[in-house]
């Protein structure tokens, strides 16, 4: 992210050592760009259109209504409504390392127009056609999608480019989508009584819970569940949670696993693989890699130093 703010860095101007602004716009949104350089404590940033904030260097803490006051680092986002007060302490920011922070506001007609979209496409489309970018703040912790999508936005702001407007049109529109994703993956993956009774996908998440360490599990008896093909059910799966079933049924037995490896220590790979609903444990710790990054046993190995 630092050297997409080489064009930045290079021609904005400092007015202030608290939250100096420089704001870059375009048709559908508008970036600001925040940089401050001393310490400080509840400064106050409220906007007359939605934002999904990121933070891009140092650290602050946030205090939004609704959510407990919370550290906010690199690789964070939060999503804050129209209207609504950001308060921030900035508990290490100094004139050599600054701290830097991305306000990217959104057209509020944009946003309904993609979530009248979303809400068409979507597998909850014939039950709960009500999706939005609600009244709430929230906070997106390791949301790769969304950063990608970020970085990808900030460089394309502060550079020229002779289709810049048009990118950035496209581009808004995926980060909207991928906001209602997440929204729709915590509603249903946090087990919300009226959606898991209300939408196929919900009951299907369900049922996937009640029943992980099965392996017959497959997405064609999953379909068969949500009374669709194969084909239909995996597009609507995606297409509304923004992952794969599959990648959904591995991700949460590896969850299980490691509560496994952590409350059972004696388990061997194998067997923590055959209880966690794996066939085979060569497949088991492959995604046990992919997801967390090191294989069981090292995983193992670090819970009993």
């Amino acid at each position: 992210m630092k050297e997409l703010l080489r064009h930045h860095t290079n021609t904005r101007k400092l007015s202030t050592l608290v939250e100096n602004k420089t704001t870059y716009n375009a048709k559908y949104a508008e970036l600001n760009i925040y940089e401050t350089y001393q310490l400080a404590e509840k400064v106050v940033l409220k906007f007359d259109f939605p934002v999904i904030a990121s933070m891009l260097t140092g650290k602050k803490v946030m205090h939004l209504d609704g959510l407990k006051p919370f550290d906010f680092f690199p690789g964070e986002s939060v999503v804050m409504p129209a209207q609504k007060e950001m308060v921030i302490d900035f508990p290490i920011a100094n004139k050599n390392a600054p701290t830097q922070c991305l306000a990217l506001g959104l057209d509020a007609q944009k946003i309904d127009e993609v979530v009248q979209h979303f809400n068409y496409q979507v597998a909850i489309e014939d039950e709960n056609n009500d999706w939005s970018l609600d009244n709430s703040a929230s906070h997106l912790i390791n949301n790769t999608d969304v950063n990608i999508l970020v970085e990808r936005l900030v460089y394309t702001f502060t550079n020229n480019n002779k289709s810049k407007d048009l990118l950035l049109d496209l581009m808004i529109q995926e980060l909207i989508v991928r906001l209602l994703q997440t929204k729709a993956k915590s509603i249903i993956l946090n087990d919300c009584e009226n959606m898991i009774d209300d939408t196929r996908i919900g009951m299907v998440i369900k049922y996937i819970k009640e029943n992980l360490t099965d392996k017959a599990i497959s997405v064609d008896h999953l379909a068969e569940k949500a009374c669709l093909s194969a084909s239909h059910f995996h597009k609507k799966f995606k297409n509304t949670l923004g992952i794969s079933p599959i990648d959904y049924i591995n991700s949460e037995k590896i969850k299980f696993a490691k509560k496994l490896i952590k409350e059972s220590k004696d388990f061997t790979i194998a067997e923590i693989s055959y209880k966690s609903g794996f066939n085979n444990t060569s497949y088991f710790n492959r995604q046990f890699k992919k997801l967390e990054l090191m294989t069981p046993q090292q995983f193992k190995n670090s819970i009993s130093n």
